[in-house]
C-alpha cells in the first residue's frame, strides 16, 4: 500500500529525511509502498540486489549476519523513526547483512533508483545523505566504544534505561522483543543477560516473561554512569 500521511510524518522524522527539504522527501518517496507484518519475515539476505532501502515506522528490524557454521550475530536492531541499508545500494549494490521484520512491526521500502538519480544531480540532498550516513558511523562506533567498556549488567541497564524515557521514579515496560534477541542487541549471552538480571534485581528491576518493572529508574542511570 502506498504511505499515508501519518506514515509520512513519521518518514519524514528518520535522520535521512529529517535533513531534507519537502520536494526532496516527497520525490525519494515516489513508489515507496508500505506492509505490515502480522508474524516474523526474512526482509532481505545478505547478498541480495541492494535495489530498496527502508524505514521502520513501528516495531523492530533486526538487522544480522551468519557465519560459516551458521551462527548468528546481531549487528544492529532497527526501531521506529529510523532508516537503514541506504548505505548498501552504493558500492556492490550488494545487501551486506541478513534483515528480519519481527512481528506487529510496519515498514515501508523505498526505491534506490529515485535516491540514486537525485544524487546525481542534486549536490544538496547529496550532502545531506553523506551527512546521515555519517552520523549513523559516528553513533554505532560511540556504541560499539561504550559496550567493549562496560560489563554485561551495565549494557542491560543501559537498554532498560533507554526502554524507560525520561522518568525517574518508576517505570513499568515490555521489551520490544525476545530476550535472546536483548542479548545479542547488547552484545552477550543469553546466559550473561540472565545473571544480569540477577544482579540488576538488587537496584530494584523485575523481569517477569517480557515485562520489566524499574523501581528507581534514576538509580539505574547512576548504575550506569559507574
Amino acid at each position: 500500500m502506498l504511505p499515508t500521511p501519518d506514515d509520512v510524518t513519521i518518514i519524514r522524522r528518520t535522520p535521512l529525511f529529517s535533513a531534507l527539504d519537502e520536494a526532496q522527501a516527497m520525490a525519494l518517496l515516489r513508489g515507496a509502498r508500505v506492509r505490515d507484518y502480522a508474524e516474523e519475515s526474512l526482509l532481505f539476505s545478505a547478498g541480495d540486489r541492494a535495489d530498496h532501502f527502508y524505514a521502520v515506522l513501528r516495531g523492530s528490524v533486526r538487522l544480522f549476519a551468519l557465519n560459516e557454521e551458521g551462527d548468528e550475530t546481531i549487528i544492529e536492531v532497527i526501531g521506529a523513526d529510523n532508516s537503514f541499508a541506504e548505505g548498501a545500494i552504493f558500492g556492490a549494490g550488494r545487501y551486506p547483512v541478513h534483515a528480519e521484520v519481527f512481528s506487529g512491526a510496519r515498514v515501508v521500502s523505498i526505491n534506490a533508483a529515485p535516491l540514486l538519480e537525485a544524487l546525481r544531480s542534486d549536490s544538496s540532498m547529496a550532502m545531506a545523505v553523506l551527512a546521515s550516513l555519517c552520523r549513523w558511523q559516528l553513533n554505532l562506533m560511540a556504541e560499539i566504544r561504550r559496550l567493549k567498556a562496560q560489563a554485561p549488567a551495565q549494557r542491560l541497564a543501559w537498554f532498560l534505561v533507554s526502554l524507560a524515557g525520561d522518568v525517574s521514579g518508576e517505570a513499568v515496560f515490555r521489551l520490544p522483543f525476545r530476550k535472546t534477541i536483548v542479548a545479542g542487541r547488547i552484545g552477550i549471552t543469553p546466559e550473561s543477560l540472565s545473571r544480569a538480571l540477577a544482579r540488576l534485581a538488587e537496584l530494584g528491576v523485575e523481569s517477569k516473561g517480557d515485562v520489566v518493572t524499574v523501581h528507581d529508574v534514576e538509580a539505574l542511570r547512576a548504575f550506569c554512569r559507574g
